[in-house]
């Protein structure tokens, strides 16, 4: 393996690099993006219980804070409580954006590679194609092995560059796909939640009207 690493010649360099940093992406986001630590069971239910109660003291809203992106979110809507609901929606849409944010951390940075990977490969093709062919200038046809070294260079750069490539795109796709799940998820809880609040309030008048909150 190595021999072969060694015969892409520098080329190899910069896509090592790109498959250690989207490796260790890959990794990153597979521990943040576990289900339970951002939509932990059960929290929503717990928290319109909290607000059906009334235990809405300080430290239960900072505890909630810092339990998890999905808390974050609640504890944003109970924060305002008392306020009518599109101050409450207007909320949640503020502090959704960031969340939505730190769940998508680095997933630029694992398409960028993704997209810069067959390209570093194609340089590396490149260089390999004109060593080969200044050889073929210097010692003419008869060297085999010269012809052979420059094709082999750009053999191991394409592949090389394909298969940091190809993970890299898979695990984008797969990760992107997996914020939107979890948005979704978070999405219906705070719906739950902002019900809960306003229901008392619209008791009466109207049953509680479903507003979408763009996290």
């Amino acid at each position: 393996m190595l021999e072969i690493l060694l015969a892409g010649s520098w080329a190899m360099l910069p896509i090592l690099l790109c498959s250690a940093v989207a490796l260790a992406i890959i990794l990153e986001r597979f521990w943040t993006l576990r289900r339970k630590a951002v939509v932990p069971a059960g929290l929503g239910a717990e928290v319109r219980e909290w607000a059906h109660t009334r235990k809405l003291d300080p430290e239960h809203l900072a505890a909630l804070r810092t339990n998890s992106p999905l808390g974050e979110l609640l504890a944003a809507a109970l924060t305002v409580r008392n306020r009518p609901r599109e101050i409450i929606k207007e909320r949640v849409e503020d502090t959704g954006r960031h969340v939505v944010h730190r769940l998508e951390k680095f997933l630029n940075t694992l398409g960028t590679i993704a997209l810069i990977s067959p390209l570093l490969g194609l340089l590396g093709t490149v260089f390999g194609l004109i060593r080969m062919f200044f050889s073929v200038m210097v010692s003419g046809v008869g060297d085999p092995l010269k012809m052979a070294g420059g094709i082999g260079e750009a053999l191991v750069c394409t592949a090389a560059g394909l298969c940091v490539a190809i993970p890299a795109y898979v695990f984008h796709r797969y990760f992107r796909n997996r914020v939107s799940d979890l948005v979704v998820d978070m999405e219906r809880q705070v719906f739950l939640l902002t019900d809960e609040l306003t229901a008392p309030a619209e008791a009466g008048a109207m049953p509680v009207r479903a507003a979408r909150s763009a996290i």
